[in-house]
């Protein structure tokens, strides 16, 4: 019996060990300059470039057709390697993940090796137009293919990606009311990327506007429509769990940012009978607080990463009991992993002190990237969702958020 994808059986150590070492490299060289391109906030090219270098692209990929062969837990520690240093790269990095897999988990068993090889030999970058809240999208049948119209904001990669996934449902016709999933290559007529990212944080995410102006849609552009399949549904947990690490990461590299500049201070505060800073007692207990919240929400996003390999790793027999607990597993990380990474970004400044809110030092970078993020699904309904499931058993309806 043929596997339903490539993502059989879980991560070995080995396997998570090589990964993340791969996206520490890469991180290394973001960090180089990580400031002044935050600060200039302009399109990504660069830096999707040396994801792509990296092999970090073709990472869920199978190995037979040339990608990378690894499991879904090594694509989530990329990302949260990636987020300890540029949080806006590691979402773009994430998304692209997200956005490939739509081709094991919607095109059909004949156009999935054509659409991965095509993707592994051209080291596409996946960027995006799917935001669920903006379902403004017309898809309109139109001769042998259709005419997609409408604006969608919040489009992740779109302006570096060598394809965009776009999803639209079927306005008329004999596919009326499906919904699509399209792949549209970079520079596709009537698809026109907008310049218009201007928010708080995650600057360099390429999350801009896209506007379809009657944009044609072949036969060749569709990988697929929508199903029933509780193995397609494991799209939206994928995602969100991937939001986990990406919050995780940040809260990671706010600490490791905030412990260079206490050990470089080199005074206590006057009423401290601590020589330096760091041997002060008060900041040693604040930073013991800090650490062991992360320790417990990474010890969590382990632990998940792994179980949602296994559920994955079940294909076909995924079953609405198993693609439910996997949602509440990713929701109570998101939970955590959110409030965690806010919190603790937030107060690395009282143990850095005064100096360390200087435009120059850029320690502000991982609060406006969490707060920023953190707010694509408000979180008081993740705490819903895992309270009604706990209290009464009652799971949220499927949807893209949940």
């Amino acid at each position: 019996m043929t596997a339903r994808s490539q993502w059989t059986g879980v991560a070995t150590r080995e396997e998570n060990a090589h990964w993340r070492s791969v996206a520490q490299a890469a991180a290394a060289e973001l960090a180089v300059d990580v400031l002044t391109r935050e600060r200039a906030g302009a399109v990504p090219h660069a830096e999707s470039a040396l994801l792509q270098r990296s092999g970090l692209t073709t990472l869920l990929d199978p190995a037979s057709l040339g990608g990378g062969g690894a499991h879904w837990s090594s694509a989530f520690l990329a990302v949260r390697e990636i987020a300890r240093v540029d949080a806006g790269i590691a979402q773009l990095l994430g998304y692209h993940y997200a956005n490939s897999a739509t081709i094991a988990l919607v095109a059909s068993a004949e156009e999935r090796d054509d659409w991965y090889r095509r993707s592994i030999e051209g080291t596409w970058l996946w960027g995006d137009s799917v935001n669920p809240v903006d379902p403004t999208l017309s898809l309109t049948p139109d001769g042998d293919g259709f005419r997609l119209a409408g604006v969608k904001r919040f489009s992740t990669g779109s302006s570096v990606g060598d394809v965009i996934l776009v999803n639209a449902v079927v306005d008329s016709g004999p596919d009326e009311g499906r919904f699509a999933f399209l792949v549209l290559p970079a520079g596709h007529p009537g698809v026109e990327v907008q310049d218009d990212w201007d928010f708080l944080g995650q600057r360099l995410s390429a999350s801009n506007s896209v506007r379809f102006a009657d944009a044609p849609v072949g036969r060749e552009h569709l990988l697929g429509f929508g199903t029933d399949e509780w193995f397609q549904a494991l799209l939206t947990p994928a995602v969100q769990l991937l939001f986990g690490n990406l919050y995780l990461g940040i809260s990671q590299g706010a600490l490791d940012q905030a412990r260079e500049l206490t050990n470089a201070r080199p005074n206590a505060w006057f009423l401290s009978g601590a020589e330096r800073y760091r041997d002060d007692p008060f900041v040693q207990r604040l930073y013991g607080e800090l650490v062991a919240q992360v320790a417990a929400v990474e010890a969590l996003a382990d632990r998940v990463n792994e179980e949602y390999d296994a559920v994955v790793a079940r294909g076909d027999e995924v079953d609405e009991q198993a693609r439910g607990d996997i949602a509440i597993r990713v929701a109570q990380l998101k939970v955590v992993s959110s409030e965690t990474a806010t919190d603790v970004a937030h107060r690395v400044f009282e143990a850095t002190g005064s100096s360390s809110t200087a435009s120059k030092i850029g320690l502000d970078a991982h609060w406006r990237n969490i707060r920023t993020h953190s707010l694509h699904d408000p979180i008081d309904y993740k705490k819903l969702e895992v309270g009604a499931d706990f209290l009464l058993g009652i799971r949220q309806p499927l949807s893209l958020y949940t």
